[in-house]
C-alpha cells in the first residue's frame, strides 16, 4: 500500500477532480503490474496496472493492492469494479471506502459478490490524506480550502497607500517564492481575491511562472467597481465574478449574483460546490482571509514572510492553526554555493 500511495502522487494533479489513486499487482510477493490514475477523463489506477501485467494469466493468482475503493459506475470510463471481476483477480486490498456517494461502499459491495476475497482499511488515513481535496469536497459539500498571503517581518501585506506610486503589486518576497506559488496554482482548481486586491494589484492570477494548468478566477465585486480592462477579465482563462449586480456574461466570464448581507464565505463555497470545484486558494485582501477564517471556513494556510519591513500599512489576517512545516526559501541560487551571503525568506504552512 506504501507502493500504491507512491504511485498515487504521479497523478495529481491532473487527475482532478478523480482522486488520484495508486494500484499494485502481486504475485508471490513479486509485483507484476502497477498504474496510477491517468489525466481526467482517462483510465483509472486499477486500468492501467492490470493493463500494465504482461502476462495476463497471473492475474487470476494476483492481489491486488489499490489505495481507493475501485469505481462500481459509469462515468467517464466503466467501472473498474467490473474489470476486476472479469480479470478473475481473488484478492483484492483497499486502503479506503470512496466517499463518492455513486460509489461510497458499492464496488466493495460488488467485489464481494462476485466471491472475491476483500480487505479494507490498510494505512486507510493515509489514503484518505492523499486525497484530502476528493474527500473533503464530499464530506463537507464545499471545496478543500487554502489561505494563502505574504507578509512582511512586522506583520504587514501590503504598504499604506502612500507608499504605493503606481496599481501592481509591491512584492515582499522573492523571485523563488512566486514561482513556488505558481506551482500551487497549477495543483488547485480555483483561486479567489477580492476587489480592493484587484483595484490595487491588477492581478493575473495565472500560472505563468509553472507549467500547468491555470486554475479558475474567482473575484468578489460586490458593487461593479472593477474596470472592465482589468487583467481578471481578459477572457485568458475563465472567470466567476460574485456579485450583487446584474451583468451580462461573457466569454470565460461569469456574474453570479449573491447576498452580501448573508456569509459570503458559505455562498461562494455552495456555488462552488455545485460547479465540482474541490480545491480554492483565497489569495487576498485581508478583508476576504479575514472573512473566511471568521467563518471557520479554511483547511491549509500558506504564509510567506520576507526579510522586510513596512512599519505601516495593511496588517495581516488573525488566526490561529497548527503549525505543520516550515522551510526557508532560497533568495538566490548562488545560496547554494554560499549558504551565508545572502538574506533568506520563509514559508510557514498550517492547518485548521
Amino acid at each position: 500500500m506504501d507502493r500504491c500511495l507512491q504511485l498515487a502522487r504521479n497523478g495529481f494533479p491532473a487527475a482532478m477532480p478523480n482522486p488520484a489513486v495508486g494500484a499494485v499487482l502481486v504475485v508471490n510477493d513479486q509485483i507484476i503490474g502497477e498504474g496510477y490514475t491517468s489525466a481526467y477523463g482517462g483510465p483509472h489506477a486499477e486500468v492501467n496496472a492490470i493493463n500494465s501485467v504482461r502476462n495476463e494469466n497471473l492475474l487470476k493468482k494476483a492481489t491486488l493492492y489499490v489505495s481507493l475503493e475501485p469505481c462500481s459506475h459509469y462515468g467517464k470510463t466503466p467501472p473498474c469494479s467490473d474489470l476486476i471481476i472479469a480479470k478473475n483477480i481473488p484478492k483484492i486490498v483497499i486502503g479506503t471506502v470512496d466517499p463518492f456517494a455513486k460509489v461510497a461502499g458499492r464496488g466493495i459491495e460488488k467485489l464481494f459478490t462476485a466471491g472475491r476475497e476483500v480487505i479494507v482499511g490498510a494505512l486507510e488515513e493515509e489514503c484518505q490524506a492523499i486525497n484530502t481535496r476528493f474527500f473533503t469536497f464530499h464530506k463537507k459539500k464545499r471545496p478543500f480550502i487554502i489561505l494563502k498571503w505574504a507578509q512582511t517581518l512586522d506583520g504587514f501585506i501590503a504598504p499604506s497607500s502612500d507608499k504605493r506610486d503606481r496599481k501592481k503589486p509591491v512584492w515582499i518576497t522573492n523571485d523563488y517564492s512566486r514561482q513556488r506559488v505558481h506551482k500551487l496554482r497549477t495543483e488547485e482548481q480555483a483561486i479567489l481575491v477580492g476587489t480592493n486586491t484587484v483595484l490595487q494589484d491588477n492581478p493575473s492570477l495565472t500560472a505563468r511562472d509553472w507549467h500547468g494548468n491555470n486554475p479558475l478566477r474567482v473575484v468578489i465585486d460586490r458593487e461593479g467597481k472593477i474596470p472592465t480592462d482589468s487583467t481578471v477579465f481578459n477572457g485568458e482563462t475563465k472567470t466567476l465574478v460574485f456579485t450583487e449586480k446584474q451583468q451580462k456574461n461573457q466569454q470565460n466570464l461569469e456574474f453570479i449574483e449573491v447576498d452580501f448581507n448573508k456569509n459570503l464565505p458559505e455562498q461562494i463555497c455552495s456555488v462552488l460546490f455545485e460547479k465540482e470545484i474541490q480545491s480554492l486558494i483565497v489569495e487576498g485582501g485581508t478583508q476576504t482571509l479575514q472573512g473566511f477564517i471568521d467563518a471557520q471556513l479554511w483547511d491549509e494556510t500558506w504564509v510567506f514572510t520576507g526579510n522586510n519591513s513596512f512599519q505601516k500599512g495593511i496588517k495581516s489576517p488573525v488566526f490561529q492553526g497548527k503549525l505543520t512545516e516550515k522551510q526557508a526559501i532560497l533568495e538566490d541560487i548562488l545560496r547554494i554555493y554560499s549558504p551565508t551571503s545572502l538574506p533568506k525568506r520563509e514559508e510557514h504552512k498550517t492547518h485548521s
